[in-house]
């Protein structure tokens, strides 16, 4: 059965598996209005508490999988890495062609899911946390038989979260380490600047404050200025003057070095991961 054009003025939206990081999804695109959610389902097995937060966005919850899929043009794997194979197998008989299937698991390749799932309409997407807050970072890579037309409407979907970006797959290891694993490492930098600051002799609650909004605002410069952000940090860095000083520390114990090896590391992990 040939690949049928998902409809995107009317086309149905499923979640299977209801963690943190579908209702993040969910919560944006339907406050986003992207669609209503009339048009968005979901099912709930061991936890009833987990069909609260999208009830309240006027989601249907349903007890099975198997209804998701039924009521569903596009569906959204959105379950743990180590059971998706199980989830897939499972449901396999009602994932025709017609269907677009979307992969959120982490370390799960196109080419494992495409046969688990029989056909090859698969799009595996990589968001990370703050998707949770509308400001995620996605990349999308389109399986085998996914069109064009199919990633535009997956990167719509995932743009009600954030910003997306389309890859191939062979890249998502280093996506990992970057993208996905990286909020981690601001919020050390947060918490270290925070630190920082009332070792300077600023109350608690101040310092962390300042260390956050900090960095919310030197990330918004870098996206929106269009500067390289070395040109940003000369245009803040004067001739013997207090933020070349405390560059010089920085540099002077590996800032840039450390980061760099923490986004290899990371990497080079998932890697060994999705080897298993």
């Amino acid at each position: 059965m040939e690949a049928v054009p998902i409809q995107s003025e009317n086309f149905k939206l499923g979640f299977i598996g209801a963690g943190k990081m579908a209702e993040s999804i969910a919560r944006g695109v339907v406050q986003s209005g992207v669609m209503p959610p009339q048009r968005i389902s979901t099912a709930i097995h061991s936890n009833p508490s987990r069909g609260t937060p999208f009830q309240s966005l006027g989601i249907s919850v349903y007890s099975h999988n198997t209804d998701v899929v039924d009521a569903s043009d596009v569906i959204i794997f959105s379950v743990k890495p180590q059971v998706v194979k199980t989830v897939v197998l499972q449901l396999r008989p009602l994932l025709s062609k017609k269907k677009l299937l979307v992969s959120i698991a982490a370390g799960v390749k196109l080419q494992d899911l495409e046969e688990w799932a029989g056909h090859g309409r698969f799009i595996r997407v990589m968001p990370n946390t703050p998707s949770a807050v509308g400001m995620g970072a996605s990349v999308v890579s389109l399986g085998g038989a996914a069109t064009e037309q199919d990633g535009e409407l997956v990167g719509k979907l995932f743009g009600a979260v954030g910003k997306t970006w389309k890859a191939d797959e062979k890249l998502f290891d280093a996506v990992t380490g970057l993208s996905g694993s990286g909020p981690a490492y601001i919020y050390l930098a947060i918490e270290a600047l925070a630190d920082g600051g009332v070792t300077a002799g600023l109350p608690r609650e101040l310092a962390l404050g300042l260390a956050s909004q900090t960095v919310l605002g030197a990330a918004a410069m870098a996206v929106q200025s269009g500067k390289h952000p070395g040109q940003l940090k000369d245009d803040v860095t004067s001739p013997g003057g207090t933020t070349i000083a405390g560059i010089h520390e920085l540099e002077k114990n590996g800032f840039r070095g450390t980061l760099m090896n923490a986004v290899v590391a990371a990497a080079k992990r998932s890697q060994e991961l999705s080897r298993k």
